[in-house]
């Protein structure tokens, strides 16, 4: 009979960089067009923000972050561990890596036999990173193409027709949101066996495209109207069909919703230099007390003003756990003003 559990964590990439390097995205914001003259100055920060930028511009904060951020994934890992998955399944999002220009699907399974992924050396992030690991570096991990497949079957049979494919097309492998996550999973480079099998949710709509992945500043995207990110109704009923599809398997199949909650540079509200931490509140208390099945009823257009896009990925494994029967346990929740975004590390249990 299968048995599944569920974890929330994020793939910040902030989080394999050296202290100094952590502000990068505060830091690339204030140097663009989008942020008024008087907030380049700190002076004029918040009193919270100001105070983790400190005197030594955030890397005393940075350290303390990434530290906290480490013990959670580890605590995450750990239960993983104790759980001894068959198959481990993760909502992620693609961000102008392997969609792009020629389609940018809802939702996507990937149904391979191995991935083999190199995440550093990107252009515009820091050369160095906290293992000291090389540019070239490639990173292997398996894949689960026979709970892939059942997966797809079995929606199929719930009405639901989502893209597939057999193959990465990114040069570089897995998206950030998939081998981040991996990586911080491994923190201790001790090895990641457990076979993968990534599922896309597309978080950023046609915004995807517009930005180029990030590489545009929100600021500086043109105001097309593109097709929308699949809404938090639709991610939620997707996460309860894909519990419905797994309940049925023999497999013991972990869930890894993974990403981190509002994003500075996604905020306008903010001018884009931190996050919205009221409505991170509002989804941690939501979360901890077990309310999740409100977030249905979240409006995309609420989610990208709270910066909360990547949210997504949490809605579809929170529409899985809700079918379930279980309830999240806090292991952490991370607030920054300066690391570009909040962080939820969360495991779920049965209630019964």
């Amino acid at each position: 009979m299968a048995q599944i559990m569920g974890l929330g964590m994020t793939h910040g990439p902030m989080l394999f960089m050296h202290d100094s390097d952590m502000t990068m995205f505060l830091r690339r914001t204030l140097a663009g067009s989008r942020v008024p003259e008087r907030l380049r100055d700190p002076r004029n920060w918040p009193a919270a923000m100001r105070a983790e930028w400190a005197a030594d511009e955030g890397i005393a904060a940075a350290g303390a972050h990434r530290s906290r951020c480490h013990a959670a994934s580890r605590t995450l890992r750990a239960r993983l561990n104790e759980f001894d998955p068959d198959v481990v399944l993760i909502f992620g999002d693609d961000q102008y890596e392997n969609f792009v220009e020629d389609i940018v699907p809802p939702f996507c399974i990937y149904i391979v036999d191995e991935m083999r992924s190199r995440p550093f050396g990107l252009a515009g992030y820091p050369r160095q990173n906290i293992w000291n690991e090389a540019p070239a570096t490639e990173l292997r991990h398996r894949g689960h193409p026979e709970a892939a497949r059942h997966l797809a079957h079995h929606l199929c049979a719930q009405g639901i027709h989502l893209p597939y494919a057999y193959r990465l097309r990114y040069d570089r492998g897995l998206a950030h949101a998939f081998i981040n996550t991996l990586m911080f999973l491994d923190l201790d480079r001790d090895g990641f066996d457990f076979p993968v099998v990534p599922f896309h949710v597309n978080c950023y709509g046609g915004a995807l495209v517009r930005m180029r992945g990030g590489s545009v500043a929100p600021g500086d995207v043109s105001d097309t109207a593109d097709p929308p990110s699949p809404s938090p109704a639709t991610c939620f009923d997707l996460g309860a069909a894909i519990a419905r599809a797994f309940a049925c398997s023999p497999w013991r199949v972990a869930m890894i919703a993974s990403s981190s909650w509002s994003h500075a540079f996604l905020t306008a509200k903010n001018d884009g230099i931190f996050p919205d931490h009221p409505s991170d509140r509002a989804r941690l208390a939501e979360l901890r007390d077990g309310r999740i099945g409100c977030w249905r009823e979240l409006a995309t257009a609420q989610l990208e003003a709270a910066g909360q896009h990547e949210l997504l990925n949490w809605i579809t494994l929170a529409g899985a756990m809700s079918e379930l029967g279980q309830r999240a346990e806090i292991i952490d929740y991370v607030e920054t003003y300066v690391m570009n975004s909040n962080k939820c590390f969360a495991a779920f249990r049965s209630q019964a």
